[in-house]
């Protein structure tokens, strides 16, 4: 872009203060989201649609990620105090419709996920509460060090349970508590989980002590070992990971032949076999498709940019002094890379499977919507400036 440094519009203080290299990263992963999409949505929707409507996915995608892509930007141009606003309504209607789904969405495969919504399809609004909580957790989070500041500052003493340093904490547990409450009724254990461990991870840089965070820890160890024997779809999937032998193991079995016959280069692009026979080729293993098809070292590009965002991310945030914009930048990369995590570490059966999406790349509008909206985000906060007024304004 021919912008000027002496450009003093909005879209020129954008271009000079934004993280280009973030950008860039991000835009080429909506390029592979395009590209696999090509490459094993047609197979998907004949499957399942049938054979007059082979391009029906592809083109629904393409105008999804296209919306990510302008959504993104757009969210990127506005000031860390607009962010904190956007979050806080962005959180209360997206509890509010997750809530929802319990009374008025639909089931698909033993859950209440997606309310239906007229010309628009289905929606999935959980997708929209991650990044929205992320960023209302660090702004109670940063408030309440503010107000500890404030009392250290005026010479006050005493434990005073009732004082702002420990209300706002105490509302940010609470809010854990009501989302951690809708999730587990879906049942929806995966987003759950990322909730879970972008809240921990905000409260440790926070200045949270290791032991709470290690108690907190063995806690969700607790939980998971609790979910194994009391849920029987936990169990399942945990067993087959163990012993393959132990129940249907179709579709993990599908992916890691995907690997094996893509080897370092792949087949090539639309050579891919395995596709027309997993089910779930175009969303949650859509990164096997990426292995047959363009290789080893294709996936390793896109594993190197999840890593770059996340690591380029936190690295920007060693020269911040907001505490608020820290702790907001640390739940979205949090998220972010747990999130492309899970998809690739089920994929490559490192980990038993979860229907989680990898971000940009699966097919589904919510979550590439709702994970534009996080990136926008978190442009926004890491943009350049040159003083705290920059971050108030």
């Amino acid at each position: 872009m021919a912008i000027s440094r002496s450009d003093n519009s909005v879209l020129g203080r954008w271009w000079w203060t934004v993280d280009r290299w973030t950008l860039a990263a991000l835009l080429i992963l909506i390029g592979f989201g395009y590209v696999m999409m090509l490459a094993a949505s047609p197979a998907v929707a004949e499957r399942v649609i049938g054979s007059g409507s082979r391009e029906l996915l592809f083109v629904k995608q393409v105008v999804f990620l296209a919306m990510a892509a302008s959504l993104m930007v757009m969210v990127s141009l506005l000031t860390p105090r607009n962010i904190k606003h956007l979050a806080i309504l962005g959180c209360i209607g997206a509890l509010v419709l997750t809530a929802a789904t319990l009374v008025i969405g639909f089931e698909t495969k033993g859950a209440r996920r997606w309310l239906a919504l007229p010309l628009l399809g289905t929606m999935q609004p959980s997708e929209f509460l991650k990044p929205c909580f992320a960023v209302v957790v660090a702004w109670m989070l940063a408030e309440g060090k503010a107000a500890a500041a404030r009392r250290a500052a005026s010479g006050e003493r005493g434990l005073a349970l009732l004082h702002p340093q420990w209300l706002w904490p105490a509302g940010a547990f609470l809010l854990l508590a009501v989302v951690a409450v809708v999730l587990k009724s879906q049942p929806d254990f995966g987003m759950l989980m990322v909730v879970v461990s972008m809240f921990l991870a905000q409260f440790f840089v926070a200045g949270l002590n290791l032991a709470f965070v290690g108690a907190l820890g063995i806690g969700g160890i607790g939980l998971a070992i609790g979910a194994y024997f009391t849920l029987d779809h936990v169990r399942s999937r945990v067993d087959r990971f163990l012993d393959p032998s132990s129940g249907d193991t179709f579709q993990i079995t599908k992916a890691m032949e995907a690997f094996g016959n893509g080897g370092l280069f792949g087949r090539g692009p639309g050579e891919g076999r395995v596709k027309n026979a997993l089910p779930d080729a175009h969303a949650d293993f859509v990164f096997a498709v990426a292995g047959e098809e363009f290789g080893f070292i294709v996936c390793l590009v896109i594993l190197a940019l999840f890593a770059f965002v996340v690591v380029r991310g936190l690295i920007r945030l060693l020269g911040e002094a907001e505490l608020f914009v820290i702790l907001a930048a640390t739940g979205l990369l949090a998220q972010f890379g747990l999130q492309a995590f899970v998809n690739m570490a089920s994929s490559l059966h490192l980990i038993p499977t979860k229907g989680m999406t990898l971000p940009f790349v699966s097919y589904g509008g919510s979550s590439v919507l709702a994970i534009a909206l996080g990136m926008g985000m978190l442009l926004a906060l890491t943009r350049k400036r040159t003083s705290r007024v920059d971050v108030a304004e």
